[in-house]
C-alpha cells in the first residue's frame, strides 16, 4: 500500500515538473536577434533546442548548412525524412549539418511536443535529421526570427512567406543563406549545391 501511495505521488510530481517546464519555457521556441534585418549572418542567432536551452548558432561557423521545417504528419515527410538522412549519412565526416525545425503551423501536421515526444517520433520514423531544434513558427508576427531572416535573404517566387511543410535554405560557411528550396524539392536534388559549398 505504502508503495502504492509512493508512486502516485511520484507520478503526480513528474506531472507537475513537466507542466511547470512547459511553462517555463512555452510549446514555441523563443530567439534572439529580434532585429532580423540587421544580422549579418545566421551566427547572430540564438534558438532552444528541444529541452529549452540556449544554443548559439555561432557552434556552426565553418559549416554549410540546410535549414528546414519538418512536420510528421505531412505527405512529404516520408520522403523528405528518408532523404535528410541519407544526407546526414553521406556527409557526417564533411563539415555540413542539417538543422531541422519542427513547425505546426500547416495543417497541424506537427503534433509532437518538444523533448522526448520528438525524439520518440523521430526514433520511431527512424529519421536522422540533424540538430533538431524546439518548435517554432516560420511565418506571421511571432514567427522565429531566424526564420524572419532567412525569408528575408531568399524571398519565395510567390512571396517571402513559408508556402508549406520541408521548404529547405541552403547556407554557406559565412552563415549567409545562398538558395531556397521549395517543399516538393528532394533532398538528394540539393546535393550537387552543397558539394559547390564544401
Amino acid at each position: 500500500m505504502i508503495g502504492r501511495k509512493s508512486a502516485i505521488v511520484c507520478s503526480a510530481v513528474a506531472v507537475l515538473s513537466y507542466c511547470a517546464y512547459r511553462y517555463h519555457f512555452a510549446e514555441m521556441a523563443t530567439e534572439s536577434t529580434s532585429d532580423y534585418k540587421s544580422a549579418s549572418s545566421v551566427y547572430d542567432f540564438t534558438v532552444k533546442d528541444g529541452q529549452g536551452e540556449d544554443i548559439s548558432l555561432e557552434k556552426y561557423r565553418g559549416k554549410v548548412l540546410l535549414v528546414v521545417n519538418i512536420a510528421s504528419k505531412c505527405g512529404l515527410t516520408k520522403g523528405n525524412y528518408a532523404e535528410l538522412t541519407e544526407l546526414s549519412q553521406k556527409y557526417a565526416d564533411k563539415d555540413f549539418k542539417i538543422l531541422s525545425f519542427p513547425c505546426n503551423q500547416f495543417g497541424s501536421q506537427m503534433p509532437e511536443k518538444d523533448g522526448e515526444e520528438m525524439v520518440c517520433h523521430l526514433r520511431d520514423a527512424k529519421a536522422d535529421v540533424g540538430d533538431v531544434f524546439a518548435r517554432v513558427n516560420v511565418n506571421g508576427d511571432d514567427a522565429a526570427p531566424l526564420y524572419k531572416y532567412l525569408k528575408h535573404k531568399q524571398g519565395g517566387s510567390l512571396g517571402n512567406f513559408i508556402k508549406w511543410n520541408f521548404t529547405k535554405f541552403l547556407v554557406d560557411k559565412n552563415g549567409v543563406p545562398v538558395a531556397r528550396y521549395s517543399p516538393t524539392t528532394n533532398p538528394l536534388d540539393i546535393v550537387k549545391d552543397i558539394d559547390k559549398l564544401l
